[in-house]
């Protein structure tokens, strides 16, 4: 599988166009792609895991296959979910999507957000985790319920984490928080901060992380999907930051050991463009490294709903 990581100082990223959205003809994924997460198949073939939702807006984890030497080329779509919605009353029932692929060799690890409406509030998300063991072609649950639950540091979210296996240990970067805000226009938003946890199994996790990635500016009130790479020189981390006055743009860190970071997004020179499916939103991004080329996707309008693209790093 080619490495994860960033070997450019300066982040540059040219865009190079849509990748998919759905059409809306089949009922389980009639609109939303993300977030789009890569993992190389042992036949050559760039798979890229999503989120893919129904009428209901309840997603459900699907695959686009596309050719890694051209990512805008799209080989084929997943004809039914790899990953479907929880029984009534799990943490997941209303809805599944995908953050983080582990490759253990004879088995894949899927990370994955489960999402549950509430009554006060409009929703929780608890990370889950589901394991493949025929090449990603479905996914069962490792347990019903999720492998980071509620806490009392963390009651509402934990949730959307990215995960690395290094020397044995497995570590989780992801958000995690206990309260909601009210938006400029007067619905609730969630409050999240990036944090760090480790495990020496992937299932059974700490009650509490440390922070990795702090709220900074005055209105941002989330920070998601983290996507951790390492290099030579440490690690490097590309985020998502919300703001009650935009939508998601895209943050960026450096630490030399994956605990302390140094937040400076003005390294990432990606933004909204001018028009089309990307113009009030980037967000949900992924890295993929292709030989000599590097390769983010990422997210547009709403969340997703306009689907994912990919830009390519110049420099």
């Amino acid at each position: 599988m080619a490495p994860s990581t960033l070997t450019s100082d300066t982040l540059v990223w040219r865009k190079r166009g849509l990748v998919y959205v759905p059409n809306g003809s089949t009922p389980w994924a009639r609109h939303y792609a993300f977030p789009p997460t890569p993992y190389l198949r042992p036949d050559g073939t760039l798979r890229i895991y999503a989120g893919f939702c129904d009428e209901n807006t309840v997603g459900r984890v699907g695959w686009v296959d596309v050719d890694p030497d051209d990512p805008g080329r799209v080989l084929g779509v997943s004809p039914r979910p790899v990953l479907d919605i929880g029984q009534p009353g799990a943490f997941d029932e209303n809805g599944v999507l995908p953050t983080s692929i582990v490759d253990l060799g004879d088995r894949l690890y899927m990370y994955y957000v489960g999402f549950q409406l509430g009554h006060k509030l409009r929703y929780f998300q608890f990370l889950g985790l589901a394991e493949s063991t025929d090449g990603g072609e479905t996914f069962q649950r490792k347990t019903r319920v999720p492998v980071i639950d509620r806490s009392d540091a963390e009651m509402v979210n934990r949730t959307s984490g990215f995960v690395r296996h290094e020397d044995g240990v497995f570590k989780l970067w992801y958000v995690g928080g206990s309260d909601w805000t009210e938006g400029l226009d007067g619905k609730l938003l969630p409050v999240y901060e990036i944090r760090y946890l480790e495990s020496p199994d992937g299932v059974v996790w700490p009650d509490e992380g440390r922070t990795a990635i702090p709220l900074e500016a005055p209105d941002e009130h989330a920070l998601g999907r983290p996507w951790v790479m390492r290099g030579a020189d440490g690690y490097r981390m590309l985020f998502s930051s919300r703001t009650r006055s935009r939508g998601y743009r895209i943050g960026y860190a450096e630490s030399a050991d994956g605990l302390v970071w140094r937040r400076d997004d003005a390294r990432v020179a990606i933004d909204v463009s001018p028009q089309g499916w990307d113009s009030q939103m980037v967000a949900y991004t992924s890295v993929f490294v292709w030989g000599e080329r590097t390769y983010l996707f990422y997210c547009g309008n709403d969340c997703g709903r306009t689907g994912f693209g990919w830009a390519e790093l110049e420099r």
